[in-house]
């Protein structure tokens, strides 16, 4: 039996402003068993999503009578480092506040460019440093750093733009949406979850057909999901043998679903 009735998947893009339709962002979802479906904006006038149309939709859906399992590909936070660095409360609700009142990437027409070169915000004061890699990206291959910008296969920009929304969605749903692994690790099963993803894990085991790229991630994140649902591999996904010091880091950082492999960590 299925824990979830839904599942999305959303390929994310840190490009220009939170108002800009943008090609690279996409969006699938499907309900049980059925072949994900891309999903077009129907209210935004545009031909693409925005981050911010894609925000107020998932608002929208996290409210319907489905459990829904939610995967974003960027960053949900930071690795320890920035929390020693800055003095900031390991409290993720504490680290989003902070985070979006540096970093006011969901604001229109402000651009990372903008908050980057000091013209908006105060993106200055809370930097980061492209060799500081959190245990999950670690533990994956591949991943990058979130402040590694401008590099093939980055996800700095699209977390620096995405965390805005992620706590637009948590302020809404903190009760009612489980954010995993910040609310625990084993997500109770009256709720939907919110997960970071990495879809280049899953993407090269499905015929990309004549998807793009980016519709291709967001689809593979979508029948990863399904896949491991009906097999009954979430609950291994949920709780990944992390060694007790790297749970603890990992609770502060966060984890990207799907990685269980954490032998490069077993000396923590």
């Amino acid at each position: 039996m299925p824990t979830f009735d839904r599942y999305i998947g959303i390929d994310y893009s840190g490009a220009q402003t939170a108002d800009s339709s943008l090609k690279t962002l996409r969006v699938y979802i499907a309900h049980g068993k059925c072949d994900p479906l891309e999903v077009n904006p129907t209210d935004s006038g545009k031909a693409y999503w925005t981050r911010k149309s894609i925000a107020f939709w998932l608002r929208g859906k996290l409210n319907e009578p489905y459990k829904t399992l939610v995967g974003i590909d960027h960053g949900f936070s930071f690795p320890l480092n920035y929390f020693e660095k800055y003095k900031i409360k390991r409290n993720w609700d504490y680290f989003l506040n902070d985070f979006v009142n540096h970093w006011p990437s969901h604001k229109d027409n402000t651009s990372l460019e903008l908050i980057i070169n000091g013209y908006t915000g105060s993106g200055c004061m809370r930097t980061g440093n492209s060799r500081w890699r959190r245990l999950t990206e670690q533990a994956s291959k591949g991943a990058k750093s979130v402040f590694h910008f401008n590099v093939p296969g980055s996800v700095a920009k699209s977390t620096h733009a995405g965390l805005p929304w992620l706590r637009f969605i948590r302020n809404e749903y903190k009760s009612a949406v489980h954010f995993w692994p910040f609310d625990g690790w084993n997500p109770k099963t009256a709720k939907s979850v919110l997960a970071e993803v990495y879809p280049s894990l899953w993407s090269k085991f499905y015929d990309q057909s004549d998807r793009t790229a980016d519709q291709h991630d967001a689809y593979s994140v979508v029948k990863a999901f399904q896949k491991a649902d009906f097999e009954n591999e979430l609950l291994n996904w949920f709780n990944p043998k992390l060694p007790i010091k790297a749970r603890k880091i990992a609770k502060i950082e966060g984890w990207i679903l799907g990685i269980t492999d954490t032998s490069k960590l077993s000396d923590l």
